[in-house]
This record gives structure tokens, C-alpha cells and sequence, in this order.
């Protein structure tokens, strides 16, 4: 049986936070999907990871600065724990969201339905900008997306979110010792 206590905290704290956070990242995006707010629609800027890892690293940090490391935490220290609670927060929301889409094909259809209605709304002179042969691409390729597609791409959304929450947190929050 595996003994967690014994574990460094290095790893302990961030598995412990990383299961908070994805379970509670799957139970949020259900929660947008039913009161009918695609989570893949929203617009990344305003995406509720950044507000979940924000809250998440932090606490994750000044538990590790201050209850294990006796208030000295190095940035490299920061970046690796945030690092291990994005991978968990991530591979447990994507596998979720991969079985959610698998077992309930209106996420993916109505997913598919508000992209293709966000896409048609572009105007040309956007259209003529981006090159019509990437637009019409861009329209076969969504219409072919399925459940590992959006999968997967929640996956690589959250360490792409996470990695500038990182920095940010990880110097914010160090300490280093004193000469």
C-alpha cells in the first residue's frame, strides 16, 4: 500500500491540491454546460481556470513555503509544484470530460453548433484577413471534432493557462534565504 505521508512535499501538496482542483474543474464545467454556457465558447481570457489555478497555487505555495520549508521557497520549487497540479487537474478533467463527451454526444454536437455560429458571424473583411481557404478549413475541420478532440484539447488549454499563472505565482510567492 502506498504511504503518502512519507512521500516529499514536493510531491504530496501538489497531488492533494491537483485532486481538489480537477475534481472541482470537471464539476465546474458541468455546471456551465447545464445552465447553457459551453465551456469550449468561452472565451480563454475570461475561462474559469484562471481564477481556479490562481487560487489553487497559491494556497498549494504558501503551504509549502510556510508549513514544509520553513518559509523559504525557491522559484524553481514554485514552478515544479504548479507544475505537478496543473498535470493532475488536467489528466483528471480531461479524462472526465473525454468520458461526459463519449456518453453524452449533445456536448460535442452543441459544441460544434455555437462554434460554427461564431465562425459564420465573422465578417468578410476578417474572413479575406485570415485567407478564405483557412476559414473554410477551419470549418470542415470543427465538423469533425469529437470527444478526444476537445479532450485533448483541454489538456494542452491547461498547462498553456498555467504556465503564465506560474511565473507569476511562483516569484510572487518565493523567499529566499538570507546571506
Amino acid at each position: 500500500m502506498l504511504n503518502f505521508s512519507k512521500w516529499p512535499p514536493l510531491l504530496r501538496v501538489p497531488l492533494r491540491y491537483g485532486l481538489v482542483a480537477g475534481v472541482l474543474g470537471f464539476i465546474l464545467l458541468l455546471i456551465l454546460y447545464y445552465t447553457n454556457h459551453h465551456p469550449f465558447v468561452i472565451p480563454i481570457y475570461v475561462d474559469f481556470r484562471i481564477a481556479l489555478f490562481s487560487i489553487v497555487f497559491v494556497f498549494a505555495l504558501k503551504e509549502l513555503r510556510d508549513y514544509y520549508y520553513e518559509g523559504i521557497l525557491h522559484f524553481w520549487q514554485g514552478m515544479l509544484a504548479t507544475l505537478f497540479i496543473t498535470s493532475i487537474f488536467a489528466l483528471i478533467v480531461s479524462s472526465c470530460l473525454y468520458f461526459f463527451a463519449t456518453n453524452n454526444q449533445e456536448f460535442v454536437q452543441s459544441y460544434i453548433d455555437l462554434s460554427l455560429l461564431q465562425i459564420q458571424a465573422f465578417a468578410d473583411e476578417d474572413i479575406d484577413r485570415i485567407g478564405r481557404d483557412v476559414y473554410e478549413s477551419g470549418i470542415a475541420s470543427l465538423k469533425e471534432a469529437d470527444a478526444s478532440f476537445l479532450a485533448i484539447r483541454y489538456f494542452w488549454q491547461s498547462f498553456i493557462i498555467s504556465f503564465f499563472l506560474s511565473i507569476i505565482i511562483s516569484v510572487i510567492l518565493r523567499r529566499q534565504p538570507k546571506l
